[in-house]
């Protein structure tokens, strides 16, 4: 099984870089066995993981990122841009982790894959 890594720096709705990163992890996760898939959410991109967010259009990005969870990937958020945006722990998507760079280095490490949206 491969380990893929996927850091996504993009806003959420500004552009589609987040939403082609969710969408290739949710058809990775659709081949059961075929890879492990870590997503790691940099700069304005950490919005995507607060829990109970009303969207005007669909998709909405935040039950994308539960439905990949659901079918096994790990999500973290970066702590420093997290904190930049006043975001907490308890207001992010349940299953969702605050992560460090130094944890971000160590998934990169152990990456077969790493991708950047």
């Amino acid at each position: 099984m491969q380990t893929i890594l996927l850091t996504v720096n993009a806003s959420p709705y500004g552009s589609e870089r987040l939403l082609s990163a969710l969408r290739l992890t949710l058809a990775l996760l659709s081949q059961p066995g075929a890879a492990q898939v870590r997503l790691f959410l940099l700069s304005d991109a950490v919005s995507t993981a607060i829990n109970q967010q009303t969207v005007a259009t669909p998709p909405n990005l935040g039950e994308m990122l539960s439905e990949a969870m659901a079918l096994g990937a790990t999500v973290h958020v970066c702590r420093s841009c997290a904190d930049a945006r006043g975001l907490k722990a308890e207001r992010l998507l349940p299953g969702v982790q605050i992560g460090s760079m130094p944890e971000l280095a160590e998934w990169t490490l152990a990456a077969d894959k790493v991708l950047s949206f």
